[in-house]
């Protein structure tokens, strides 16, 4: 048993580790070369237009839950409102263009449309919930914003301008030194944590046994329990949703775990925590589950009325990232991760 929840980490820690690299070198981007004043201006405060606008931005990057965690950290820390940080969160590892295509193979494009269209409003309506909550002064103290990072090397408005502002090579060193650094410090705890977890769930509920549930509401309730906490990338879902909609799942209960699965993990639930305080994981979750239930129980029903049904290919959808380069991402990832080995950036080129 042990052997198995350890195989099952391991595997899920090497999908995860070559789109966690991205995810904090984009983090790494926004932090260098995003000024801050634009990333308050689309996407601060607590509306729908900025939570509308984070959501869809989100949406065709191919990030996994991990890999999508420092990118929002650093859009949060950077200017972002709670609400469109959150719905950037939910919205990228919900769907991405690479999920789409095999989607579309396998799903058919009935499917296809209600994934998308389900990514983006569960991101929104979450966004547009957390976004109510208020920074405790605990997380508000950790929350570096432009006044708290005005530094000698850049600074607009009420000081002195430094007589040479840095150059792109320079902000993009110091950019990827706070994303390899201070944004991989922050998550890596949760990220093994979260990880070994979703092994074990793996290991001890394989998600094929989850087709003797067959439909209805507390189908899509167990399905969304269990698929919140699992880590599984978008694209690794979509050949498990095909097995349970050949087992006689209904298309809205698939929904539910093609949503709920890839969008959050407990390595998610652990920096959102931490990030954003108690009362946004509250309505993190609740808004989850909440919509993704609500979208299963709508696309049934509408199916239920227009006799339409999606159009499966049975088959299993490969990984596309050779075994060779999650190795090596995952052995990068842990030598950033050891302080004693960590590389050093200069601080200045």
């Amino acid at each position: 048993m042990i052997a198995a929840i350890l195989s099952a980490t391991l595997e899920l820690a090497l999908t995860a580790a070559p789109w966690l690299l991205l995810g904090l070198a984009a983090a790494g981007l926004v932090k260098a070369f995003l000024p801050e004043v634009a990333l308050q201006r689309w996407l601060g405060g607590t509306g729908l237009a900025p939570t509308a606008r984070a959501a869809i931005a989100g949406a065709p990057l191919p990030l996994c839950s991990c890999g999508a965690i420092p990118t929002a950290l650093a859009l949060h820390r950077g200017g972002a409102g709670r609400g469109p940080t959150t719905a950037f969160l939910i919205g990228t590892p919900g769907v991405g263009v690479d999920s789409v295509a095999i989607s579309y193979a396998l799903l058919g494009p009935l499917m296809t449309v209600a994934r998308v269209a389900g990514a983006v409003v569960t991101a929104i309506a979450t966004g547009l919930l957390v976004g109510r909550t208020r920074a405790p002064a605990a997380h508000a103290d950790n929350t570096r914003t432009s006044q708290d990072c005005c530094t000698a090397a850049s600074c607009d408005g009420g000081g002195s301008p430094s007589a040479t502002a840095p150059g792109p090579w320079t902000r993009l060193l110091e950019g990827q030194r706070y994303a390899f650094g201070d944004v991989l410090d922050d998550i890596r705890l949760w990220l093994v944590i979260g990880l070994f977890v979703a092994g074990a769930l793996l290991a001890l509920v394989p998600p094929a046994a989850l087709a003797e549930y067959g439909s209805g509401l507390p189908a899509m309730l167990l399905l969304a329990v269990i698929g919140i906490p699992m880590y599984l990338c978008a694209t690794a879902a979509t050949p498990i949703a095909v097995a349970l909609l050949a087992a006689g799942v209904s298309p809205g209960a698939v929904l539910v775990f093609l949503l709920a699965a890839p969008i959050t993990s407990l390595a998610t639930l652990g920096v959102f925590r931490r990030e954003l305080g108690n009362a946004a994981l509250s309505l993190y979750l609740l808004g989850i589950g909440a919509s993704t239930v609500a979208l299963g129980l709508a696309l049934d029903a509408g199916l239920g009325m227009s006799g339409l049904s999606p159009a499966i290919t049975p088959g299993k959808a490969t990984e596309w990232i050779p075994p060779t380069v999650e190795w090596v991402a995952l052995a990068v990832l842990v030598v950033l991760a050891l302080h004693p080995l960590r590389w050093r950036l200069p601080a200045h080129a």
